[in-house]
């Protein structure tokens, strides 16, 4: 079909097409991914009907145009969806198409919402999933999994241990994905806002400041390290943040252990700016960043070999890596699933953009299952811990309640 006969996309607002392609790829079984990348406007869905297994050792950099979606764990499989259809979306509207693939999605699109008066009546995404209820962390639980972690740094196991924990709430029957997928694009600019669907997975929202791997235009690679947190408030001078040694001295693991990933592909060519004070959302955190010139390197797969160096980094588990790995498995009592795993799209606008998992909550019918962690060292007082936890989830609990 040429792009000289482009159709034209009905007079809809986005919320109404969102909602549409949402509640079709889950009530068919369908795999579906929406996001929207930081401090930018334009919003984006895919609908895949062949998702894959993607295997650790792949390429990214030879994908079709997709989004990833990987667990925690790395020796479960990372899941791939292609871009079966892709629509854009921009100031409230869907956006016309600009390539082959968007004429054909919007024609596909077009004769769908012939057969429902979408314009009349919206429908609620109905989520429908059989996945088991994690029970709610428990207060005394969580400050007695970060007191044996801070006996385990005394005692020389490892150095920090990124303990989570997970609240599940009751939601109410006017909940809806669409609204909170636009709540949290409104209020968290500066985050990777994602709503991801997958039959088998279940379905995931939630909204994460912390960029794991970052190519663009194949030539330039980018990571951050994030770590350290404090409650922000409007207004309130960035440059003056005091932070306390506890959170210095995380950032700077962080920071260690992007660069001893460096030193085992031999790459010594990379720029460090930081660390600085990031507002993301109601929370502030200590960020550095790191930049590759990929071209200057000759190192065309950097982005695919750093993923799989970088994850899990030490802002989700620990330094070192295997024991509080195997701390993590044997003490915090549930599955992560995919939360502290990474996400995002794949080879869309000549980039490649995938964001750690963090402030997420996985959505199943009349209720949702929120998740936090804090990173515990050998300066943390549980109590302060379980606060910062709690300062995290009323990130997701904003557009819930």
């Amino acid at each position: 079909m040429a792009l000289s006969n482009l159709i034209s996309p009905p007079a809809l607002t986005d919320t109404i097409h969102l909602t549409f392609l949402l509640d079709h790829a889950i009530r068919h079984k369908l795999s579906v991914a929406v996001w929207r990348l930081p401090n930018e406007a334009v919003t984006y869905a895919i609908i895949s009907a062949t998702p894959q297994l993607l295997n650790y050792n792949l390429s990214l950099e030879d994908q079709l145009p997709g989004f990833i979606f990987a667990p925690f764990n790395t020796s479960s499989d990372r899941i791939y969806l292609p871009a079966d259809y892709c629509f854009s979306f921009s100031k409230g509207r869907l956006n016309s198409p600009t390539s082959e693939k968007e004429v054909v999605s919007t024609a596909w699109l077009s004769d769908l919402m012939k057969t429902t008066d979408a314009g009349r009546i919206l429908p609620r995404v109905y989520i429908n999933t059989n996945a088991p209820s994690t029970p709610t962390t428990t207060k005394d639980f969580f400050l007695d999994l970060v007191s044996r972690g801070i006996t385990d740094i005394e005692h020389g196991r490892f150095e920090k241990v990124v303990l989570s924990r997970t609240k599940t709430v009751t939601v109410s029957s006017s909940f809806d994905v669409t609204e909170g997928f636009q709540k949290l694009s409104n209020l968290y600019q500066n985050a990777l806002v994602s709503f991801v669907s997958i039959p088998e997975t279940g379905s995931w929202l939630g909204a994460t400041p912390e960029v794991l791997v970052s190519v663009k235009d194949k030539k330039i690679f980018r990571t951050t390290a994030l770590a350290g947190t404090l409650p922000y408030s409007e207004g309130t001078n960035l440059k003056t943040v005091a932070w306390t040694q506890k959170d210095i001295e995380e950032q700077a693991l962080v920071e260690r252990y992007i660069i001893s990933c460096f030193k085992k592909i031999r790459l010594r060519e990379y720029d460090e700016h930081g660390p600085r004070t990031v507002v993301a959302g109601n929370l502030m955190h200590l960020k550095s960043d790191f930049m590759v010139d990929m071209e200057a390197t000759n190192f065309p797969q950097l982005g695919s070999a750093m993923l799989q160096l970088l994850h899990p980094t030490s802002a989700v588990c620990g330094v070192p890596l295997d024991a509080t790995l195997e701390f993590i498995k044997k003490n915090e009592n549930y599955n992560r699933e995919f939360y502290t795993g990474y996400l995002g799209p794949v080879n869309f606008n000549n980039s490649i953009d995938i964001f750690v998992n963090l402030r997420c909550l996985q959505v199943l019918k009349e209720k949702v299952i929120l998740y936090a962690g804090a990173g515990i060292t050998q300066d943390s007082i549980p109590e302060n811990e379980w606060e910062e936890t709690e300062l995290k989830l009323r990130t997701l609990l904003k557009i819930i309640e």
